[in-house]
């Protein structure tokens, strides 16, 4: 009987060889066969011919080693992974393997020590799984993950982080340290708030902008932030909660942009603008009040001197009266 180490026998009715080898020959996404004490192909399965592409007659006999790319029967990989099973009880690897048509696909292998009642190794079951589309799918993750970090790291005029659930950083980019001025190791685990001017930490305002971040998907603010040099800056601050899957909160991406030197452009506008209504207010009293008296003395002037006046002096003190009324239109349309 084989048994492998530390593994307590056990029987059943329906535990007979021809059972066993109907169960292991019905599986047919795993390769399940037997090598010999000295690593030899002694047992083939279905489910090894569709992954390998030999047929039992091809491959029974033949050291497994031929499963393995040359580079690594090379590097003495699987005289290794044999040792190791014998001395171990199991080795489980996973790497390149090639198949008859000379492909290669990447494998989940485990290899067991069978042993006979003495304990002495007479032959190593073996079960390997064809992991190639898993391992394309992590490696584009990781990839499109990659990329990622590189945009993310590329943009410079942005501060962008995330927060784990709590309000503490849990990860930092370029452009983060570049507008708040802590380098990665500094500030991450650190609580957000320090960012936060003293007043508004202390009325809880971080804490409520994650509240309302979480209770509307996105929450947006303007305001006071602190550098780590503890020189103000103005911000605009989006933050929007991470979900995973399932919708359990994985933690908050924080966007901070510095709008420090708008607000300083605002300000100076508005200034500007403030100073420009006094003038023009000035001004036009001043341009105002003299055309007011010259069109009052004409009005004036027509109603009890224009019995004196020929019909030229007449026209021409119109002329006035009605010009004077004319720029005060203007410097109204003006001003």
């Amino acid at each position: 009987m084989l048994i492998s180490r530390g593994e307590p026998a056990h029987h059943t009715a329906l535990e007979t060889p021809d059972t066993f080898r109907r169960l292991v020959d019905g599986i047919e996404d795993f390769a399940i066969y037997m090598l010999d004490g000295g690593g030899r192909v002694a047992t083939w399965n279905p489910g090894a011919q569709r992954l390998k592409g030999y047929r039992p007659e091809e491959i029974i006999g033949r050291p497994y080693a031929t499963f393995f790319p040359p580079e690594a029967v090379a590097a003495g990989r699987p005289a290794r992974l044999l040792a190791i099973a014998a001395r171990e009880g199991r080795a489980e690897d996973e790497g390149w393997r090639v198949r008859k048509d000379g492909s290669r696909f990447w494998a989940d292998a485990i290899m067991t020590a069978l042993r006979d009642a003495g304990g002495a190794v007479i032959g190593f079951a073996k079960v390997t799984r064809d992991m190639t589309a898993q391992r394309q799918a992590q490696q584009a993750l990781r990839e499109s993950e990659e990329r990622f970090r590189l945009l993310v790291d590329a943009v410079k005029d942005y501060a962008i982080f995330m927060l784990d659930p709590d309000g503490r950083v849990m990860s930092w980019t370029p452009g983060a340290e570049r507008i708040i001025g802590y380098r990665a190791e500094a500030i991450i685990g650190q609580h957000f708030s320090q960012f936060y001017p003293s007043d508004d930490a202390a009325q809880g305002k971080p804490a409520w902008e994650l509240q309302q971040a979480l209770a509307e998907g996105r929450h947006e603010d303007e305001g006071w932030r602190i550098r780590k040099d503890g020189s103000r800056f103005w911000a605009n601050v989006v933050i929007a909660p991470v979900r995973d899957a399932h919708g359990a909160l994985l933690g908050f991406a924080k966007v901070t942009r510095d709008l420090t030197r708008r607000r300083r452009d605002e300000e100076s506008l508005a200034q500007a603008n403030a100073e420009l209504e006094k003038f023009s207010y000035s001004v036009s009293h001043d341009l105002r009040a003299p055309l007011r008296a010259i069109s009052g003395y004409a009005e004036l002037l027509l109603r009890e001197q224009a019995g004196r006046l020929d019909e030229e002096g007449l026209r021409r003190l119109r002329v006035i009266r009605d010009s004077a009324a004319q720029g005060g239109e203007l410097i109204d349309a003006l001003l």
